[in-house]
């Protein structure tokens, strides 16, 4: 009987082993899946509007840059945006330095 128990023993540490094996890929598991939630899908959430926001430009809108100018977009091109920020000066930007639209104008408006 003991040499039974004995010789069941290193099949009950092999089975602990598993189990500690599996703990710990679901911990893994776990910090994954964290990680996605509060890191990785807000990013590519806000990734997304700032391209929405930087595609739907239009003339007229009024918007802050990188740098902290503001401005009337006058034209929008392909890869810039030209601002009015006084009477007689216009200032291109890079697309990418736009970061809000202060003011929207409707389409109504613009075409006036």
């Amino acid at each position: 009987m003991m040499a039974h128990l004995l010789a069941s023993l290193p099949l009950l540490q092999a089975a602990a082993g598993g189990n500690q094996m599996v703990t710990m890929l679901v911990t893994f598991g776990l910090i994954i899946v964290i990680f996605y939630f509060l890191i990785i899908r807000p990013q590519k959430k806000k990734q997304k509007d700032t391209q929405s926001m930087l595609s739907s430009l239009r003339k007229g809108d009024r918007v802050a840059t990188v740098g902290g100018i503001r401005g009337t977009v006058t034209s929008v091109k392909e890869g810039t945006v030209v601002l009015k920020v006084d009477d007689n000066t216009k200032i291109e930007f890079n697309k990418a330095a736009i970061t809000a639209v202060l003011e929207r104008k409707e389409a109504e408006e613009v075409q006036e």
